[in-house]
């Protein structure tokens, strides 16, 4: 056993992995089913989690919401999302992705339809919490199933792709929803949506395998593309205190990115309702336009991620380099929004700053893999802890500074603070400083 912490370089040993060498590490092989898997559900899961914000304004009126109960409702999935990121990736470590996959799948699906059953402030809540519960530890534990599945520099594409897909997700709920409202009201949307995540946990059940050397279609090419621990499905003992310190600069930089995804999540649809007074129709295709620009943002990011460690050799370029710009350029395409009330502008602003702060989605997933690759789960439940709490303080500061300034200057201008503070502290992360290994040595 070995107690330093190793520093990761990859050379530049061949050409970006773009086109058609990218397609053949997935085509024909268990791998490209696996993602295809876990990008229904991202697609799924981000469904079930935005599907409320298109809703909300209909929940507001038919329960009787104020502004900042409305906040409160929203802000109730991330209470225990946020707080079951490491148990959930512990358990992920600990029980493997089959199983844990599987169990919270079931609990998200039918807290999702409970959503739609709800009576009030405190059910609405309960149902929004229970989701929290089931969905904390799905992206952790699907992290750790692609730090099983994945080759070191498919990573960053891996989680790109499969947030592509949950932003996908978000720009198709407005519309989905708004059809299941128009066709009966909003409860139906809940109902619908659980049925589908239910389904998607039964497959899993059945296709997925912890070690890839189980899949009774993996071929013994695929398994050779691997490492040795990822054909091993090695479990050591988690070094706590050096993780700790490897991934918190990642989550404070989650936590910034964090906040101003939940404002697109949770808000944006009633800002183009409040804001420029459109109707159902045209608030949902709107919101649809902006979150669609985070579907390239994802894939984009991914892909100049790898790319980069493939030509620099170096993690801490590649990973660094893309959050920065990915920030900063969310910030300046914010900052006009504040001054100018012009609809086809601020689309226009809100989509392109959606676009760069999704550059930055799948790096921020990708470093716990490059850290921790055999702790990923618990790496990246401890990474987007950030992310969970900035679900709990978002909305419901965003929707009281809306009560309180009686407008929506104020809380698009903390958020965009915030992606300037967030691209200063990626400047802390490096991505090529691994924990030790603390995998017991041979006897």
């Amino acid at each position: 056993m070995t107690n330093q912490p190793k520093t990761v370089s990859i050379p530049p040993l061949r050409p970006p992995a773009t086109g058609a060498t990218l397609m053949e590490s997935l085509r024909h092989r268990v791998r490209g089913k696996v993602l295809l898997l876990l990008c229904g559900m991202y697609f799924i899961t981000y469904m079930d989690r935005v599907s409320i914000s298109t809703a909300a304004p209909f929940i507001k009126q038919d329960l009787g919401l104020t502004s900042t109960q409305l906040g409160l409702a929203l802000a109730a999935f991330s209470i225990p999302y946020a707080f079951f990121q490491i148990f959930g990736g512990v358990l992920s470590d600990k029980f493997g992705p089959r199983i844990v996959l599987t169990v919270v799948g079931v609990v998200w699906a039918l807290t999702t339809v409970c959503t739609g059953l709800s009576v009030g402030l405190v059910t609405l809540f309960a149902a929004r919490l229970g989701l929290g519960f089931g969905e904390g530890a799905a992206f952790p534990t699907a992290t750790n199933a692609m730090a099983k599945w994945l080759p070191t520099d498919r990573r960053a594409f891996g989680q790109g792709i499969t947030h592509a897909f949950a932003r996908i997700g978000n720009a198709i709920a407005p519309l989905v929803v708004a059809g299941l409202i128009a066709v009966y009201n909003w409860r139906l949307a809940f109902v619908v949506l659980g049925i589908i995540s239910l389904m998607w946990a039964i497959v899993w059940a059945f296709y997925y395998r912890d070690r890839p050397a189980d899949h009774p279609k993996i071929t013994d090419t695929e398994l050779a593309e691997l490492t040795p621990d990822q054909r091993s499905d090695v479990r050591p003992p988690v070094p706590w205190k050096a993780l700790f310190a490897r991934i918190l600069p990642v989550t404070f930089v989650d936590f910034c990115y964090g906040w101003m995804l939940w404002v697109y999540l949770t808000w944006i649809p009633s800002f183009f309702h409040e804001s420029f007074g459109l109707d159902l129709a045209k608030f949902a295709a709107f919101s649809a336009l902006v979150l669609i620009a985070g579907v390239f943002g994802d894939m984009a990011g991914g892909l100049i991620s790898d790319a980069l460690l493939r030509r620099t050799g170096s993690l801490k370029i590649a990973r660094r380099a893309v959050l920065v710009a990915g920030l900063l350029g969310s910030f300046v395409f914010i900052a006009p929004t504040l001054f100018v009330h012009n609809l086809v502008l601020t689309i226009v602003c809100l989509a392109a700053a959606f676009f760069l702060l999704e550059l930055t989605n799948p790096v921020l997933w990708a470093i716990p893999m490059d850290i921790a690759p055999n702790h990923a789960g618990t790496a990246g439940g401890l990474m987007n802890t950030g992310f969970g709490i900035a679900g709990i303080v978002s909305p419901i500061v965003f929707g009281l500074l809306i009560d309180v300034s009686g407008g929506w200057v104020m809380s698009f201008a903390l958020s965009a603070a915030l992606l300037l503070v967030g691209a200063l502290a990626s400047l802390l992360i490096n991505p090529a400083r691994q924990v030790p290994d603390t995998t017991p040595a041979a006897a």
